[in-house]
């Protein structure tokens, strides 16, 4: 790694970080800010003595601080804006307090408590964060995007229309907060550079009435402009972003379902994207069969699914798994779509059902096949036997004692996955799937579970299952990292397929052939995950011939370290100040738009 390291890789983050910034400046900005941490020469070179209590503390110490004052705020949402406000002023110890309590601090600074900070973001609005563009001024689309930075200056994009934001539906102009989240993830989950990112809104108005008659709502108040005037506002920004970042990743976050597969299956020929609704719910999803597979001593070949619900999340993991089977069986998509069963409300669907989407369409089964048969859940499960069942549906207790004993009627290791959110929307708990099954069920769920225990071992010995959480932060960041590194021109079937076995061999299950361990990594384990995932993606990319980046190392464990030297990493750099006139734009703060805050640690 030295010899890397005397090559100064394009992203590593060695050495000392060079500062034009003096003073209460320098103190405002939350790039550089140290804090109580400014050493005794930084704080004479950058004229911050009397600015600061004397006490020069570490990183730690602040951590420890940092987490006495989150641990004293009364609720999820409360903690939660206090780290939206240690971000805004210190970013290094805002990342290092979520990196030393991530399993904690998790679902407060992402989903279930992220849902209420986006759906009063307007209440609790302080500072802009992110670009904002709107619907009725696509005009400036391009110079908008253009304060952001130089050709070289952004890696990352996530934009998201607001639409249907983490099962809480329209939230208009407050969908920016997801785009923020996002990238939080991936700079704690696979050391995307937090100043070398972008969080886009694409404001067409909403239709969420409680907005529309709220004073203080600060989108546009009116409902949601769609056709080709949205469509037109799209592509003006998707062009803009390439001419002007043409390195830069975009990632589509939480459009309506009508919009998110469209423009994915627009936009993916053309330019490195992704949609983590559609592809990383798959890619985490496909992980834990692959893992469950492995156990359960079966191949992908054998694979009979049946997905109950059919929406963006349902339809996406149908369409990993189909594209997963046809790339290792190499026949044709339309091929493998006849292992895979999609339920909905009207039954299951076929190929008289009213008004399916083009999605849809792939799956539907003929209508012929059907014609006599009823086309509910359970009877779906009798007629087609799966060895597999995935709630994406929102109906709790879907899966009921009925439906999961005839799974296990038919197979000997049913992997059934709940994947509904929040915990109150599962189609099933744990451990009735457990009982059910007399602990013969594979399970992983979309929200944590507390190991559950029973008389499944030999002899009736009791033992733990633990349940794994098909979280996608396990897979999103990991993808973007390696697409990022890389330079690919496209993010492609076979590297999400690279992907998702690079998750499923560092599953606890996988690693330990137990089926009593979870199907799946868990983010305490995060970035080793990326590093493996982000390897796997780099690889295929290369052998694709979409991988543009220079010297990439063939061997794996250098591969591997030329990932982790280029991950940003929570810990302050020594400054070295540089003159004004002789500064880089990274030195000048300039890098991304930052407010004036109040200094703090």
């Amino acid at each position: 790694m030295a010899d890397q390291a005397e090559k100064k890789l394009p992203l590593s983050t060695r050495g000392p970080l060079e500062c034009a910034l003096r003073g209460t400046v320098l103190l405002n900005h939350p790039y550089f800010n140290k804090g109580s941490a400014f050493t005794g020469e930084e704080r004479r070179d950058f004229g911050l003595s009397g600015l600061l209590p004397q006490g020069i503390q570490t990183l730690d110490q602040q951590v420890q601080r940092a987490y006495e004052q989150y641990s004293s705020r009364s609720d999820d949402l409360a903690k939660n804006t206090f780290l939206t406000s240690m971000k805004e002023q210190n970013e290094v110890l805002y990342f290092k307090l979520l990196h030393d309590h991530l399993e904690e601090m998790f679902s407060v600074v992402y989903t279930p408590t992220e849902g209420d900070a986006i759906q009063n973001y307007s209440r609790l609005f302080r500072r802009p964060q992110g670009l904002f563009l709107n619907v009725h001024d696509v005009d400036r689309v391009h110079e908008d995007l253009s304060k952001w930075g130089l050709a070289d200056d952004i890696d990352y994009i996530v934009v998201t229309d607001g639409e249907e934001i983490l099962g809480i539906g329209d939230q208009g102009a407050g969908g920016i907060l997801i785009s923020v989240a996002k990238l939080v993830l991936t700079t704690i989950c696979a050391g995307i550079h937090p100043n070398r990112v972008l969080p886009v809104v694409l404001d067409c108005g909403t239709d969420n009435e409680e907005l529309l008659k709220d004073p203080l709502y600060l989108g546009l108040r009116e409902k949601r402009v769609r056709g080709e005037k949205y469509d037109n506002l799209v592509d003006t920004f998707v062009t803009s972003a390439r001419k002007l970042y043409p390195q830069a990743y975009i990632h589509f976050e939480d459009f309506g379902l009508h919009n998110a597969r469209r423009l994915l299956d627009k936009y993916r020929p053309e330019i490195p994207c992704f949609n983590d609704d559609v592809q990383g719910t798959g890619c985490v999803t496909l992980a834990a069969i692959m893992a469950a597979f492995h156990v359960s001593k079966q191949k992908l070949s054998d694979l009979r699914m049946v997905v109950f619900g059919a929406g963006t999340a349902g339809v996406g993991i149908a369409d990993q798994v189909r594209d997963a089977l046809a790339t290792e069986q190499n026949i044709s998509k339309a091929e493998a779509a006849k292992q895979i069963w999609l339920v909905d409300k009207p039954g299951i669907l076929t190929t008289d059902v009213e008004s399916l989407s083009s999605a849809q369409k792939g799956f539907a089964k003929p209508e012929s096949e059907w014609k006599d048969k009823k086309r509910d859940l359970l009877s779906v499960v009798q007629e087609v036997k799966p060895n597999v069942l995935i709630g994406t549906s929102t109906v709790p207790k879907a899966f009921t004692e009925e439906i999961v004993r005839a799974m296990a009627s038919h197979v000997e290791r049913p992997l059934i996955l709940p994947l509904s959110n929040p915990t109150r929307l599962h189609e099933a708990v744990p451990s009735d799937l457990l009982n059910w099954t007399d602990g013969k069920a594979l399970v992983a769920t979309g929200s944590p579970f507390k190991p559950v225990k029973g008389p499944w071992g030999a002899d009736g010995k009791e033992i733990e299952v633990s349940v794994a959480e098909c979280n996608n932060s396990v897979v999103f960041p990991g993808i973007g990292l390696g697409s990022v590194l890389c330079r690919s021109k496209l993010v492609t079937d076979k590297m999400l397929v690279a992907a998702v076995s690079g998750v499923a061999e560092l599953g606890p299950a996988y690693r330990d052939n137990n089926a009593a361990s979870p199907l799946l990594p868990g983010v305490d384990v995060v970035r080793d995950v990326s590093v493996r995932v982000a390897r796997k993606v780099i690889q295929a990319a290369v052998e694709e011939g979409l991988a543009t980046a220079k010297d990439i190392p063939t061997d794996e464990s250098e591969l591997d370290e030329w990932i982790r030297e280029q991950m940003w990493e929570p810990e302050y750099r020594p400054l070295k100040f540089v003159q004004m006139e002789e500064a880089s734009r990274e030195a000048k703060g300039d890098m991304r738009i930052v407010g004036s805050v109040e200094p703090r640690e």
